[in-house]
């Protein structure tokens, strides 16, 4: 029988504590992955141009780190919108445009890829409901996170149980935007402004994408932390699509992180 090595990903402690070994989560790095090259570790994107067999790869061990086959492994296709799927015991695989899932079903694993942009868990432990949300700038200012937490209470989740963690992401240091970019977040609230500090960069500011995130998820009404970990200067567990911007390489790498309820 074939050895099938597993990755060991990053998790919440307040997810394990609350959740109680019903619900397991991980935030993979790219440790334990079969990627070579810019791709190196454990690349999980579908649309890189990594070789398609390494990503199956990589996926089937994340899978399987929970007990379950790659079958089990459920993604999206994401747009860096607002849009949630909800996952049935039907799920055949489909990947449609979306950027967030919510289940009641045991025995599945949500999963949402992320190179700078939030990856956000969530569980309600109580009522067995969980969720996974890619939140960049544009899904976290558009509702995504919103929109998953409702998902949720539509498969009778309370969000008053819900907590959610928000994984490795791109921090204020390392998150600089142009004059165009702040007065999008402005023209919809002047609040927005206590998110930006001055550039080194004339006219640019420096965005924590990290803090309007959390301030989301708890107006939202559930319970929020941070695992305060920046994607940019980590390139040894992380994939970051400013860094390679700034590297001018030709393509990045997805990490994955991914939740599931377990089976009785």
């Amino acid at each position: 029988m074939q050895h099938v090595a597993s990755p060991a990903p990053i998790e919440s402690a307040l997810l394990n504590e609350v959740a109680d070994g019903a619900i397991r989560h991980g935030y993979f790095t790219r440790a334990g992955g079969v990627s070579k090259g810019i791709y190196r570790g454990l690349n999980v994107g579908l649309s890189s141009s990594d070789e398609r067999e390494n990503v199956i790869e990589n996926r089937r061990r994340v899978a399987a780190w929970f007990g379950l086959p790659l079958e089990r492994l459920a993604t999206v296709h994401q747009v860096h919108s607002p849009d949630v799927v909800t996952v049935g015991a039907d799920y055949d695989g489909a990947r449609p445009d979306a950027d967030a899932l919510v289940t009641a079903v045991p025995g599945i694993a949500l999963g949402v890829l992320a190179a700078d942009c939030g990856p956000i868990l969530f569980a309600d432990p109580n009522n067995r409901v969980i969720g996974a949300a890619h939140a960049g700038w544009k899904g976290a200012l558009t509702g995504v996170i919103e929109n998953t937490v409702a998902a949720m209470e539509a498969l009778g989740a309370d969000r008053g149980s819900i907590i959610a963690c928000l994984g490795p992401s791109i921090s204020q240091a390392s998150y600089e935007v142009g004059p165009e970019f702040v007065d999008r977040f402005l023209a919809e609230s002047p609040d927005h402004e206590r998110f930006f500090v001055p550039s080194a960069t004339s006219g640019h500011a420096m965005f924590d994408l990290p803090a309007l995130t959390v301030e989301r998820l708890t107006r939202a009404g559930v319970r929020a932390e941070s695992l305060g970990l920046c994607t940019y200067p980590d390139s040894e567990r992380f994939f970051s699509y400013r860094r390679t911007t700034h590297l001018k390489e030709p393509d990045y790498g997805r990490q994955i992180s991914a939740i599931s309820i377990r089976e009785n």
